[in-house]
């Protein structure tokens, strides 16, 4: 795990290269404290900070070298040992126990598609001198960042924003595009697209080829089937669902450092802790949660303990963060992030790392991308109701409707609420439903009525459409940017194991009451579970994510000066609607609340 960044510049001179890459690295120095190290040739250098994770010696060091290949790389492939007997047994030779040389060797035998026999997360670059190209890819999912800018000949790469700050072809130049999806779908991160005109994302699951006569060649080399395609029994599929996930689970462990994780009481890092607690008995493990007191906090702690009951050689850690910690952590949340933060959630997390990191972990384990393939959002169930009404299923879809209803203790008019969104979720395509939620924040903020998102038709069924949507356009791609800024900001590798590929590419296989059943979300991860986490977190009823009091309490509080900013700069905007936006807030009404964080964030990282 570390920091990369690079170049091929044939405009300036070695002492110039030099500098910019000292500069790149250092702004994100601190991605990697452990060890720094550049490479250059011609109009070549690559560099990169290291967090040591695995082969902690100096032979872990960046960038690494093979024959004619030199590379710099971000992440973990965790079945190197897999990959390096494979390739032993073809004749290659190995000098270090990092999986980077396993990275470099496997591109020497197989080339390209090299990454087809991966299973991880990875941003890496090789420079390879005998073709003359320069080979970049990222992991399936986007777990870990790759930035870059291109002019004429000129390219640049790094693992965030602020790495390319310092290049000489940088130009802060907003994408308003952007700036409109953050603020009326909470969305920061968009397929190829960053907050900057000219400043490129690598998007998941492809691969980059530059070379030096400027030109660039991507393509994606995987994608998901949404169509399902096996037919399985109820038990089957849960058993295959948990061997599965304990295999990834296994992978994810492979450390030389101790290893940590998240434990929100909720479903998906609950299941991660309970595997742990069964898997280790004998082995401590640490994990790490925030919560806030109060009459309109969610606390988590109760059903912390539920898991700590059961496990009890868990060895929990609790912060809960004070006026005065959110007051002095707020801007330095906001560097790291790069981005301007959509909802507060993203501070919590920041602080959980915190905590993380002042227990000596280096290596924490969280729960992201289960809700994304199992349907665990309340949009799913419309995804799900919608499919069924389009299709005439109309006695399942009601029996589905009172089910969740009941196990929700819904109202009538939340139930006649739910059954016209259904209803809605059948008639209309994904990307009009996409437009709805973007027209909401209209009469508030455009001037632009152009809708600056496209989503790709999929086949398969509704909910299927809708989860590969959340997985590679709307909800992931955003909370992976926040889980690997706020780890990092700390020197921690955040380890998402619900994202083995394996496992994903078999959830999108499975029918979708396997699902969604009975008014239950992520049905086959509650029951792979049975009997490993408590029973009583495998039943809960209520779906709570990373919920804070920021939007509300901490704009009231000690973050309201974020209110007294002149949001007259933000000429793109209708200042006018804005203005009286923030006005009505300060008199006390929460209605736009989440818009209202959006737009005095906005403003605070613009400057």
């Amino acid at each position: 795990m570390c920091g990369i960044a690079g170049f091929i510049d044939s405009v300036i001179g070695r002492t110039e290269q030099e500098q910019v890459l000292e500069k790149m690295l250092q702004a994100i120095a601190h991605r990697g404290p452990d060890a720094r190290g550049m490479h250059f040739h011609q109009s070549m250098g690559i560099g990169q900070n290291r967090l040591s994770i695995i082969d902690l010696s100096a032979d872990g060091n960046q960038p690494t070298f093979r024959q004619h290949l030199s590379i710099v790389y971000n992440g973990e492939v965790y079945n190197y040992r897999e990959i390096k007997k494979e390739l032993e047994a073809k004749g290659a030779t190995f000098h270090t126990q990092s999986d980077t040389e396993v990275i470099l060797a496997a591109y020497e035998m197989y080339g390209q598609k090299c990454v087809d026999h991966f299973v991880g997360m990875w941003a890496f670059a090789i420079w390879d001198e005998k073709e003359q190209i320069l080979f970049c890819s990222r992991d399936r999912f986007g777990i870990k960042p790759f930035f870059y800018l291109q002019e004429g000949k000129r390219f640049y790469f790094g693992s965030e924003y602020k790495a390319l700050f310092p290049s000489p072809i940088f130009r802060k130049e907003y994408n308003f595009r952007q700036i409109s999806r953050g603020l009326q779908l909470g969305w920061n991160a968009y397929h190829d697209e960053t907050y900057f005109e000219h400043l490129h994302a690598l998007p998941a699951a492809h691969n980059l080829i530059y070379k030096p006569d400027g030109k660039i060649e991507k393509y994606r080399y995987w994608d998901i089937d949404t169509q399902q395609t096996v037919k399985i029994g109820k038990d089957e599929a849960i058993d295959r669902f948990r061997n599965l996930f304990m295999e990834s689970l296994d992978l994810h462990m492979r450390s030389d450092v101790e290893v940590g994780g998240c434990l929100s009481g909720g479903l998906d890092s609950s299941a991660i802790a309970s595997v742990i607690g069964k898997k280790f008995p004998q082995t401590s493990f640490k994990t790490f949660t925030v919560y806030y007191e109060g009459a309109d906090a969610v606390d988590e702690r109760p059903w912390v303990s539920e898991v700590l009951k059961k496990y009890p050689q868990l060895d929990p850690y609790y912060f809960t963060p004070t006026d005065d910690d959110i007051r002095n952590n707020f801007e330095k949340a906001i560097y790291h992030a790069d981005v301007p933060l959509a909802g507060s959630s993203p501070i919590s997390q920041y602080f959980v790392m915190q905590l993380a990191a002042s227990k000596g972990i280096k290596v924490l384990l969280d729960g992201q991308g289960s809700d994304e393939m199992l349907g665990g959002y309340m949009h799913s169930f419309y995804r799900l109701l919608g499919d069924q009404f389009k299709n005439f299923r109309l006695g399942r879809a009601m029996k589905e409707l009172n089910s969740h209803s009941q196990r929700q203790e819904f109202s009538a008019g939340k139930k006649a609420d739910l059954l016209l969104k259904s209803i809605l979720s059948g008639i209309k395509t994904e990307q009009s439903l996409y437009e709805l939620e973007y027209h909401r924040y209209l009469p508030f903020l455009s001037k632009d009525k152009a809708i600056p998102f496209s989503l790709s038709p999929k086949t398969g069924t509704r909910l299927n459409e809708f989860l590969y949507q959340l997985t590679f356009a709307s909800s992931l791609p955003t909370l992976l940017q926040f889980e690997d800024r706020n780890s990092m900001a700390f020197s921690i590798e955040s380890r998402v194991p619900f994202l083995d590929h394996r496992l994903v590419e078999y959830a999108f296989t499975l029918p979708d009451h396997l699902k969604i059943d009975q008014g239950a979300t992520k049905l086959v991860l509650r029951e792979a579970m049975r009997g490993i986490m408590p029973d009583a977190i495998s039943d809960r009823k209520d779906k709570k994510g990373f919920v804070t009091p920021g939007e509300v309490k901490w704009l009231r509080g000690p973050l309201k000066h974020l209110l007294e900013q002149n949001f007259s700069q933000l000429d793109f905007l209708e200042t006018e609607k804005v203005t009286r936006l923030i006005s009505e807030f300060k008199a006390g009404n929460n209605k736009n609340a989440n818009l209202v964080w959006r737009v005095a964030v906005l403003r605070w990282w613009m400057g």
